[in-house]
């Protein structure tokens, strides 16, 4: 016989044993941890992570200035791995392992004012940079500006850009020390670089901004070249202190030696997640007030305007 209406009745099987009755036998061999199941559980994550990290997207973080003012030191952004095809740099752990090879899969060039991951000639490590020209260019620096085919590209005068002044060190120095002539104190009491500063614009439109401070710099002057087919040519936009293209690879120089083959890039920057002004220290609550304000989520794909940017005003 049913009972009232929703309310079940209890069976001989769901019926509480008594207190005394004895857990079956072999139950304490099953509550013991499988390591088996457990260690592959864990070996699948990771491979998961290091599958993502290979063909969608990795973190990366900033540790020069050579980016600067478009990248700052402790920046963290995120690399998208997949614009370009993928090649042996793709791979995220162990790449330095794999040998070099100019082959792609899904081949797609660059195009003008990407930022990139790129590996130099020399050793495993992972540069970022501006590509400036594409395959087939002729490109030549003169006096610090880029002629490309002939033409040289648009730059134009830009307020100084308020670089602030904050605890990042590279190499053991602040890592803006160079810019000491450009040290400033606003207003508001906050003190700031701002170094000479230009907008240049690419011939697709692609427009950002530059630094220039120094008028010797041997960097300023590159001879004429034609970028090779499958390379690109690729430079820090912040011209006086960086080792790109223009610069020889080797121990001394750190440059990337001349067009680097697409098969070494790895990747296009596309956004800052967050930023940190090197004022961090074990106590998790300057984690928070290290925080650089208005860099997060920050896109790091250029502006765009129309018409070519060659043959511009100073």
């Amino acid at each position: 016989m049913n009972g009232p209406t929703g309310t079940p009745l209890m069976n001989d099987e769901t019926t509480t044993p008594p207190e005394d009755t004895a857990p079956p036998q072999g139950s304490a061999e099953k509550a013991k941890i499988n390591w088996w199941h457990e260690i592959r559980g864990l070996a699948l994550m990771l491979l998961a992570v290091v599958a993502f990290h290979t063909f969608v997207a990795k973190p990366f973080y900033i540790p020069s200035a050579s980016m600067v003012p478009n990248l700052l030191v402790g920046d963290r952004l995120v690399v998208s791995k997949f614009p370009y095809g993928w090649s042996w740099v793709s791979a995220s752990f162990p790449f330095h392992l794999l040998p070099r090879s100019e082959g792609r899969i899904a081949i797609s060039d660059p195009e003008y004012g990407d930022i990139v991951i790129a590996v130099p000639p020399d050793k495993a490590e992972d540069y970022i940079k501006r590509v400036v020209a594409l395959p087939g260019d002729r490109i030549a620096v003169v006096n610090g500006r880029i002629v490309l085919n002939g033409k040289p590209v648009r730059q134009q005068v830009e307020p100084g850009f308020r670089i602030p002044l904050d605890a990042q060190v590279c190499d053991g120095r602040p890592c803006l020390e160079y810019f000491a002539n450009y040290r400033t104190r606003l207003p508001n009491g906050q003190t700031v670089y701002e170094p000479p500063t230009y907008r240049e614009t690419l011939p697709n439109g692609a427009t950002y901004l530059v630094i220039d401070d120094q008028s010797d710099n041997p960097l300023d002057n590159f001879a004429e070249i034609t970028v090779p087919e499958g390379h690109v040519f690729l430079m820090g936009d912040n011209r006086d202190h960086s080792a790109d293209s223009r610069a020889e690879a080797g121990p001394f120089v750190n440059g990337l030696g001349g067009p680097v083959p697409i098969s070494s890039v790895g990747g296009r920057a596309e956004f800052i997640t967050f930023s940190l002004d090197g004022s961090t220290s074990l106590n998790p609550l300057s984690w928070w007030s290290a925080l650089r304000s208005g860099r997060a989520w920050s896109t790091l794909r250029p502006a765009r305007v129309s018409g070519e940017g060659t043959a511009g005003g100073e």
